[in-house]
């Protein structure tokens, strides 16, 4: 099988018809013919139904055709981006946890790149988990994965069974962010007894490798709190936290410029004191391009300005 092959079945599958497609082909019947017989021949599989009134896919046809279609594409996308020349496209793919101050980073990097110059860029708002399946699976080049300290041992041991290394990029507690207008938005200490009345806004994705999810659930969402709404896109909790005033929720920290535009304060709570790691992951012997130094760069100030 090579790509000719791929290309003269998905011309029959669009014609329907081994005349047309040898036509549009600009080839012969028979040799079209043949080659997709010899095509069905090598994999196994009927992809086409013969008949007077044309050719019509199989069962296990439209599977194929529907595989050999996402390749021809990305073959027409390979060849559009290099037609100028492989060092045009500038691209950057990374998995991260939802945070303000990462978040920050990644929009100070996109101002900076070349804006001359194609550019493909990926950023992806998840847990720990998926951010590590991104990299082995779906070739993201950057991860960053937030957990908590006493989990450090489980983590460091998955990323070396698994080929890849971390980078410390910050350690924190987390800080209540809550409505302006929250009945305790006064208060100088809030403590978790005061927040007992009130509705946090969570996420439903902890994950801790080799840990059950019960037990990991049990240690980030407490018992102490029994009214929580579960909200994964971090626009939607903002909105939230302006909205309804009886709700506040656990981050790393929020840009100020963040806190301005949703009237939203910031507040630490000297209860909390479980200490918080965000790790750069990358498989081993990753070389970070120019792009991903330009990100680190950002993070870096990012982290200096958000996490004092």
């Amino acid at each position: 099988m090579n790509i000719l092959h791929l290309k003269y079945a998905s011309e029959i599958a669009k014609t329907g018809s081994l005349n047309k497609a040898a036509e549009n082909l600009y080839m012969g019947q028979p040799n079209l013919s043949r080659a997709i017989k010899e095509l069905e021949a090598n994999l196994g599989i009927t992809i086409f139904d013969r008949s007077a009134r044309g050719m019509t896919m199989t069962p296990e046809g439209e599977r194929f055709i529907g595989y050999a279609n996402k390749i021809l594409a990305q073959i027409d996308e390979v060849e559009a981006i290099y037609k100028n020349g492989p060092s045009m496209l500038q691209s950057f793919s990374i998995s991260v946890p939802r945070a303000g101050y990462i978040s920050e980073a990644f929009v100070c990097f996109t101002k900076a790149i070349d804006h001359n110059s194609p550019s493909e860029l990926v950023y992806k708002e998840t847990n720990a988990l998926r951010a590590i399946k991104n990299i082995l699976e779906s070739d993201y080049n950057l991860g960053i994965i937030r957990y908590s300290e006493n989990y450090d041992s489980h983590f460091k041991q998955m990323l070396a069974q698994k080929g890849l290394e971390g980078e410390l990029v910050a350690e924190f507690t987390y800080v209540l962010v809550m409505s302006k207008n929250h009945p305790l938005a006064k208060k100088d200490d809030i403590h978790f007894d005061d927040l007992k009345s009130f509705t946090e806004i969570a996420h439903a994705d902890p994950y801790v490798p080799s840990l059950p999810l019960a037990t990991v659930r049990k240690e980030e969402l407490p018992d102490n709190i029994d009214k929580r709404i579960f909200v994964f896109e971090r626009s939607s909790q903002y909105e939230l936290l302006s909205e309804n005033t009886n709700t506040f929720m656990w981050v790393s920290s929020i840009p100020q410029r963040l806190l301005d535009r949703y009237d939203l304060i910031q507040k630490k709570c000297p209860d909390n004191t479980r200490i918080y790691k965000d790790l750069l992951v990358h498989r081993k012997g990753y070389k970070l391009s120019e792009l991903d130094n330009m990100f680190i760069t950002e993070l870096t100030k990012s982290k200096r300005r958000n996490m004092k």
